[in-house]
């Protein structure tokens, strides 16, 4: 009988404090219903939410 491998999960801890030195966390209010809107267009176009903020402040850090 083959040996089965143990699976292993990364807690949460290690996930947060891994996350805190590799990443700053930036936090955006937008008025009522624009989030939901932003959420569905990268629904749609299959992007994720933080590859779009990424891109913006990539543009406008190189101006």
């Amino acid at each position: 009988m083959a040996e089965e491998k143990r699976k292993t999960k990364t807690s949460s801890a290690v996930k947060n404090r891994y996350n805190k030195k590799a990443y700053d966390r930036i936090s955006v209010v937008v008025p009522k219903g624009m989030g939901e809107e932003f959420k569905q267009k990268c629904a749609e176009l299959g992007v994720s939410q933080a590859q779009i903020v990424k891109q913006a402040v990539e543009e406008f850090l190189a101006k």
